[in-house]
């Protein structure tokens, strides 16, 4: 017998939001979780899922990433402004500055804490990869 349990059974507060990429259920994680007021974003790339197709201009990855991020958000009941913490993947520093006013006009109001890394990604056509974390405003 199995002491694995299902996670609805242990979190049954918990909600898994998914995007429909191919890559959520090849690697089987979700777009975004949320529990409570609490949302996490998985890391989210400027792929357009409806037709998993990737530009090659960093600015149009950074914003096609932004709209996917938005509308996980969205569907989880939060905004933009509800982000506390934002982390940008990279994978050429130089990339990053071409990047700030998409990055600025985005998370311009809710400005959350920041990290930015350099890194190898797992699609040598993914450029950018971010990943966000909001939290939700109390219900009265």
């Amino acid at each position: 017998m199995s002491t694995k349990q299902r996670v609805e059974d242990r979190h049954p507060a918990r909600v898994r939001i998914s995007q429909g990429s191919t890559f959520e259920a090849t690697v089987g994680y979700s777009r975004a979780v949320t529990e409570g007021r609490w949302v996490w974003v998985s890391g989210t790339t400027g792929f357009d899922y409806s037709t998993m197709t990737i530009e090659d201009d960093i600015v149009v990855q950074t914003e096609q990433t932004l709209t996917n991020i938005d509308a996980a958000l969205m569907e989880a009941g939060a905004t933009a402004a509800d982000i506390v913490r934002v982390r940008y993947l990279l994978t050429d520093s130089a990339n990053f500055e071409p990047c700030w006013p998409a990055l600025r006009d985005y998370f311009g109001d809710a400005r959350p804490a920041a990290t930015m890394e350099v890194t190898g990604l797992a699609d040598p056509r993914v450029l950018i990869e971010i990943e966000v974390t909001a939290l939700k405003p109390e219900t009265v």
